[in-house]
């Protein structure tokens, strides 16, 4: 079975840019990574056929010259399944710069909590530290000491806080989650502060 070196080295860098695009923030360059990945999976799948061969009839054709189809139907079939793909991610791409104004993926809230706590607990202990070895401890120091411990302990609330804020949601399943306008959302809350008892 011979195979093309310029068909493998492409199919190399379409799924080496692929995978870099899809390992960024942005959904649009994720979509681009996976399409772009998709594509050299395929040449990667037709350079698995060898050379190119007689079309594989059932009649008329020696078998020993004809072309395996296998590999041209598991590529057909990624095609498809890549359009889904691409389809489904720019459905997410347009509904996020819709709600937030970028389609940037942001990280995970509960992610990024335990990320600042272990960060903030690993400087709480620096500090613990740094005051225990002091060999001689002022009251400057242990004020000092007390102040960067409320420092820390403030960033920890500051960031509850702005969790527990989060975003405005009406309650409503279709509109906070299938696809709301951010109109909708302005208008809603514009008739719920001009009439407040009717709110519930």
């Amino acid at each position: 079975m011979t195979v093309s070196a310029s068909l493998l080295a492409t199919a190399a860098v379409l799924c080496a840019v692929g995978g870099i695009l899809m390992l960024t923030r942005p959904l649009t360059r994720i979509l681009l990574g996976a399409v772009i990945a998709s594509n050299g999976i395929n040449l990667l799948v037709l350079a698995a056929t060898g050379s190119a061969g007689r079309e594989p009839l059932l009649y008329g054709v020696p078998l020993h010259r004809v072309t395996d189809p296998l590999p041209q139907a598991i590529a057909l079939t990624a095609i498809v399944i890549t359009l889904a793909t691409t389809a489904f991610l720019l459905a997410m791409a347009y509904r996020s710069h819709q709600l937030t104004g970028t389609d940037e993926v942001h990280d995970d809230d509960e992610d990024r909590r335990i990320a600042l706590r272990s960060e903030v607990l690993g400087e709480r202990d620096e500090l613990r530290e740094r005051y225990r070895a002091a060999p001689d401890v002022t009251e400057e120091d242990r004020a000092r000491y007390r102040e960067e411990r409320r420092r820390l302990r403030a960033r920890l609330r500051a960031d509850r806080a702005l969790q527990a804020r989060g975003r405005y949601a009406t309650g409503d399943l279709w509109h906070d989650v299938l696809g709301a306008d951010l109109e909708d959302y302005a208008q809603k809350q514009a008739h719920a502060d001009a009439d407040p008892g009717a709110a519930g």
